[in-house]
């Protein structure tokens, strides 16, 4: 389950990652926002998944 949830995290930022790429490029605002909220709520899923790595051991 954990590796599942990291894959998530993974995925998560790297498709916030394009369409904050994308929107840059194109001039679309919302679509760059709607990238950087994606990557942050990946990058929220991963540190929890740290957290619990950290306390399993």
């Amino acid at each position: 389950m954990a590796g599942e949830q990291k894959g998530k995290a993974k995925a998560e930022q790297a498709k916030g990652k394009v369409k904050e790429t994308v929107g840059r490029a194109v001039g679309n605002e919302r679509l760059e926002a709607e990238g950087r909220a994606e990557q942050s709520k990946g990058d929220a899923r991963q540190a929890k998944e740290k957290t619990k790595d950290v306390f399993k051991h």
